[in-house]
């Protein structure tokens, strides 16, 4: 499959998602449903069963997951920024705002690890992997304070509650602890995961309301060129600076321009944000990380 068609198969679910809710008996009130289980379960399994599985070998990929970390974090630095910008500052752009910064940031790990197979094999897979393990607590509890902070939630206890950061966390402590699930168990944990990509993009395709970013498209338009412009030209940066050998310096590069993750949407929803706001700025995310993924990847080729 040619690089720009990769992420085709995502757009086409989210679309599938939009026709069935609107033009079939799958309406609101079934996707409604389905969002609180690919936020309660389906992705929480997801994160725990594909962090236990990672290896986390810090040795000879310190380099990597530093500036691994450093993208993200720079994404979350950006996209908390624009809140303080004059022109955003009517309470109706504040709840766009606490509802889609976690867009600049978020990425989706399906695609990341589906990309690293097709460019690196296995190895490939292996340093996605730990960027995976490392960043997504990291992305999910800065996801959780805007939104916390905007909706008058005590963040503490957000935190405390949300199922995506509960897992991942466990994951985490189970994989430093080298503890294996029995293989029953463990088979039976990735074939449940295996539904929260599909799933959760149908339900941002059966939220989506094109006309929520027509409310705000200046705010829609500096997240999303944070998540396709500014974190790729930051992991270039640092691919430099910590002198990254070539298929490393790859691997940071196709992590920081991948589309954001679908569950923005779903926490987004489930935490009383702006729902149709997300799913504009996830569509439009995946239609852009169609182009920018392989552009990006050309530019390091003739760097």
């Amino acid at each position: 499959m040619p690089d720009v068609l990769l992420l085709l198969p995502d757009f086409l679910l989210i679309l599938c998602g939009f026709v069935l809710c609107r033009y079939s008996a799958l309406n609101r009130p079934v996707w409604e449903a389905a969002e609180r289980l690919v936020y309660y379960l389906l992705f929480p399994v997801l994160l725990f069963n594909s962090i236990v599985r990672t290896p986390l070998h810090l040795g000879s990929t310190a380099e990597l997951a530093i500036g691994g970390l450093a993208t993200v974090l720079a994404g979350v630095a950006f996209a908390y920024a624009l809140r303080g910008l004059p022109w955003w500052r009517s309470e109706s752009l504040r709840e766009m705002h606490a509802s889609g910064a976690q867009v600049a940031f978020r990425f989706s790990s399906f695609i990341a690890l589906a990309v690293a197979e097709r460019l690196l094999g296995a190895q490939g897979v292996a340093w996605v992997a730990l960027l995976i393990a490392l960043c997504v607590p990291v992305c999910n509890i800065a996801a959780v304070w805007p939104l916390a902070r905007h909706g008058g939630h005590g963040y503490w206890r957000e935190l405390a509650r949300n199922p995506l950061i509960l897992s991942t966390v466990a994951g985490l402590l189970a994989n430093l602890l080298g503890l294996r699930l029995p293989e029953p168990a463990a088979l039976t944990l990735h074939r449940i995961g295996l539904a929260a990509l599909p799933l959760g993009l149908m339900a941002v395709g059966a939220g989506l309301r094109f006309g929520a970013l027509k409310q705000a498209p200046g705010l829609a338009c500096a997240i999303l060129s944070i998540r396709h412009l500014m974190l790729p030209l930051v992991a270039l940066i640092m691919a430099e600076a910590l002198k990254l050998q070539a298929e490393q310096g790859a691997m940071l590069l196709m992590f920081a321009a991948l589309p954001t993750a679908s569950s923005a949407y779903v926490l987004a929803v489930r935490m009383g944000g702006n729902g149709p706001f997300v799913a504009g700025l996830v569509t439009l995310s995946t239609l852009l990380g169609m182009l920018s993924l392989p552009l990006w990847l050309m530019v390091l080729k003739h760097l």
